[in-house]
C-alpha cells in the first residue's frame, strides 16, 4: 500500500489535533516549512512551566547520534512528553544508534530532527523506512517559481493585508523562492 504524501498542511493539523508522533524528520532545501514545524512543536507542545526540564534542543555539529539516542530515552519530568529537538541533522556522522532508536522509540518522547539543505542519502533505505515507520519524514521542497505570486498572496492575507497581482509578480521576481526571506 502506497504511503500518503506528507505535506506541510497533514502535519500541522495533526499536531494542531495534538496527535505527536514519537519522531518528525524534516529534511529537505526549503528551511522555512521545517522552522515552522519545529517551532510550533517547541512552543506549544509543553507548557511553559514543563519546558525547562522537558525541552532540549542540540546541535548535530556538536553530538553524536548515540548521544542524540540517550537523551531521547529519558522519561519526562512532571510532564507527558519530552521534546528534543537536533538542528543541523545532516552534520550527524554515523546515524546506526539512531536507526536502531527509531525501530523502537520512546513513546513519552518527541523527537525532532532538523536535517536542512539537502534529504537523507538515498542508499540509506532501512533509514528511511524506520523514520516512517516510527513517525513522519517530511520533505520541503523548494517552491517553484509560478507557486510563488500565490504563496505572497495567502500569506499576506493571512497577515490583513492585500496586494494586487502586479505588485504580487514584482516581489516574487524580484526576491525569489527564499520563503525565509520572503516572509521577514
Amino acid at each position: 500500500m502506497a504511503q500518503a504524501a506528507v505535506t506541510y498542511d497533514s502535519v500541522m493539523s495533526e499536531l494542531k489535533a495534538r496527535q505527536f508522533k514519537p519522531v518528525y524528520y524534516l529534511t529537505g532545501d526549503e528551511s522555512y516549512y521545517i522552522d515552522k514545524i519545529s517551532d510550533w512543536i517547541a512552543e506549544n507542545v509543553l507548557q511553559p512551566e514543563e519546558r525547562d526540564f522537558n525541552q532540549t534542543v542540540l546541535f548535530g555539529s556538536d553530538v553524536t547520534a548515540s548521544q542524540v539516542v540517550d537523551a531521547a530515552k529519558r522519561y519526562p519530568m512532571m510532564a507527558e512528553h519530552q521534546v528534543l529537538i537536533v538542528k543541523e541533522a545532516q552534520n550527524i556522522k554515523n546515524t546506526e544508534p539512531l536507526e536502531k532508536y527509531f525501530k523502537q522509540p520512546m513513546a513519552s518522547t518527541i523527537l525532532v530532527m532538523c536535517h536542512k539543505n539537502g534529504k537523507i542519502d538515498g542508499r540509506k533505505t532501512a533509514y528511511v523506512k524506520a523514520i516512517r515507520e516510527a513517525g513522519v519524514l517530511f520533505e520541503s521542497m523548494k517552491m517553484k517559481e509560478r507557486e510563488l505570486p500565490p504563496f505572497i498572496e495567502n500569506y499576506l492575507k493571512a497577515k490583513g493585508a492585500t496586494i494586487d497581482p502586479k505588485s504580487t509578480q514584482l516581489i516574487a521576481d524580484s526576491i525569489g523562492s527564499d520563503l525565509s526571506r520572503l516572509t521577514r
